[in-house]
């Protein structure tokens, strides 16, 4: 198990811990936490955008680069897309994210 942590724009300074099992997206691991502010409307598809995050450092350059397809993706989010912005359903937990810490956008709509 490993802990990740949800921040709301509301409230960045106490994000919301989850603890996960490993090798589950963190969209999973958000939707089983209760995390609201993850709408993930298609499941895990990649076709929405509605699990888009925003990954704190150090996390952020330490997870492999997006692909082309989430590239896309992040195009279509709600909230513009920044440096550090992920689709949730695209980040893999390992031990090595333990800790990790993801801010959200205001909304995914």
């Amino acid at each position: 198990m490993i802990t990740v942590y949800f921040a709301t724009a509301d409230q960045p300074a106490k994000p919301q811990p989850v603890q996960c099992a490993t090798e589950r997206s963190l969209m999973k691991a958000a939707l089983a936490g209760g995390i609201d502010g993850i709408a993930a409307d298609c499941g895990g598809m990649m076709t929405c955008g509605t699990c888009h995050v925003f990954v704190r450092e150090p996390f952020a350059s330490r997870l492999p680069a997006p692909g082309e397809d989430e590239n896309a993706m992040l195009g279509y989010t709600a909230e513009p897309r920044r440096a550090n912005s992920r689709l949730a359903c695209q980040i893999a937990l390992d031990d090595s994210l333990d800790g990790l810490t993801v801010d959200l956008p205001r909304t995914q709509y």
